[in-house]
């Protein structure tokens, strides 16, 4: 299993002086990237192929408070991936420094081609390096319908209903 410990700064911290929820996303964001990173989708490899991952949704829940002073370790798992390998999804858990399970997070995103600016599957290269890292013991085949699978569509407003708002 993945994984990358952090000091709690006092940036990190909200007014209820414990762990803010934007700290536990940066974590978890950065825990991601270094996994990436460290799989082989770095800057230059991402920049070879013209690609960008994106964030589809990530639910957090939290569990225990975290404060200052208190080290924490942020999991990773690969706990899905289409067969194309377009989509992908995380498993995060955050640890205390007493070993407490104080949050997950589901993480589901994708691949983006940054000149086209739309989806796209990943190269064979790194598909395999994707496929071939440790996944979660409840790993499944993704498929389309799972991104949608909350029922979330957007609802444009026109120019008109903007203004009224």
């Amino acid at each position: 299993m993945y994984h990358k410990k952090f000091e709690i700064r006092w940036s990190d911290l909200d007014a209820n002086r414990h762990l803010a929820n934007s700290a536990f996303i940066n974590f978890m964001s950065h825990t991601r990237m270094s996994f990436l990173t460290e799989n082989g989708f770095g800057q230059k490899q991402l920049s070879h192929y013209n690609l960008g991952p994106i964030v589809f949704y990530e639910h957090v829940y939290y569990f225990k408070e975290i404060f200052a002073g208190e080290p924490v370790t942020v999991t990773l798992e690969l706990s899905g991936m289409s067969e194309n390998g377009m989509y992908f999804e995380f498993t995060h858990k955050i640890y205390d420094h007493s070993g407490n399970h104080c949050a997950s997070c589901e993480m589901m995103g994708s691949w983006i081609d940054l000149e086209e600016r739309k989806l796209t599957t990943l190269p064979q290269e790194l598909f395999n390096k994707l496929d071939g890292s440790l996944k979660s013991k409840d790993f499944r085949i993704l498929s389309k319908e799972d991104t949608r699978k909350f029922g979330k569509r957007p609802q444009n407003l026109t120019p008109e209903e903007l203004e009224k708002i």
